[in-house]
């Protein structure tokens, strides 16, 4: 046998020996040194996994906060959709509800159509209602809105027609200011998307007593649109050499054009 493992063999037999001989209050001694020098680890790891536990704790707690918050923003959205369409409803029926009063006022006989088209590029020249020649409906037919003339049948199709608007340059109608006698013709003018729509009477007297405010109506004169529809209200005018020239605000919303009615029976010619 080799010294060390020889000494190491008697160390081990002695500690041994030591340890049985050992009093009952040495072993308790020893025993309370043991556990004096392990307690601060003992109460270290019990921190340790309390703030571990903890930790858990959170982020479980964290989580469901995080579930309930995606719930809320769900149903944020929902409440967002749902009051987005009840919005638009109201719209809409306003806008049936003064549909409805203005075609009971009326005494044409009317046929109630929707606007389904209308394009940015053409926004006062041009637009598509959903009826056509189905309904008894041809080209030069007068369109009404709530407010007055809104324009006349350009095409018809089957089941659609387009129609020019009265903001269009090409939409010509014989008007006179009311209250005067001063009439004259009146046209749209080309314009952008998103600019207020124009509409210019011209051959007016060079010093014709209007002014602002005052209301144009059409004539009836050519037989194509009745008398007596309102157009619109003088916005300036203004006066020179050969003839008159007066700016008109009109009296449709043309930038919200949705119901209209196209005339089914034309009055005829006065003479």
């Amino acid at each position: 046998m080799k010294p060390i493992n020889f000494i190491a063999l008697v160390l081990f037999i002695c500690g041994v020996t030591w340890v049985l001989t050992l009093s009952e209050r040495s072993v308790r001694r020893i025993q309370q040194a043991y556990y004096a020098t392990m307690a601060p680890f003992l109460k270290g790891g019990s921190s340790i996994e309390t703030r571990a536990r903890n930790f858990l704790e959170e982020i479980e707690h964290s989580k469901d906060l995080e579930n309930q918050l995606r719930a809320i923003e769900e149903e944020y959205i929902k409440l967002r959709s749902i009051e987005g369409r009840l919005r638009v409803l109201e719209t809409e029926n306003a806008e049936l509800r003064r549909a409805l009063e203005f075609k009971e006022k009326s005494r044409l006989n009317v046929i109630a159509a929707r606007v389904i088209k209308r394009q940015p590029a053409t926004w006062w020249e041009t637009a598509i209602i959903d009826k056509g020649q189905s309904d008894s409906i041809g080209a030069g037919v007068p369109i009404i809105a709530p407010g007055g003339l809104a324009g006349k049948v350009d095409i018809a199709s089957e089941d659609t027609c387009s129609m020019i608007l009265l903001t269009d340059e090409r939409c010509q109608v014989s008007v006179q200011v009311a209250g005067t006698p001063e009439v004259g013709i009146l046209h749209g003018t080309r314009g952008r998307y998103g600019e207020e729509p124009r509409l210019i009477l011209r051959h007016l007297s060079r010093e014709a007593a209007i002014l602002p405010g005052m209301k144009v109506i059409t004539t009836g004169k050519g037989g194509l649109f009745p008398s007596n529809l309102l157009i619109g209200t003088v916005k300036e005018y203004t006066p020179g050499p050969v003839e008159g020239v007066a700016l008109v605000q009109p009296s449709v919303n043309f930038d919200e054009l949705g119901v209209v009615f196209i005339i089914a029976q034309k009055n005829e010619p006065e003479g």
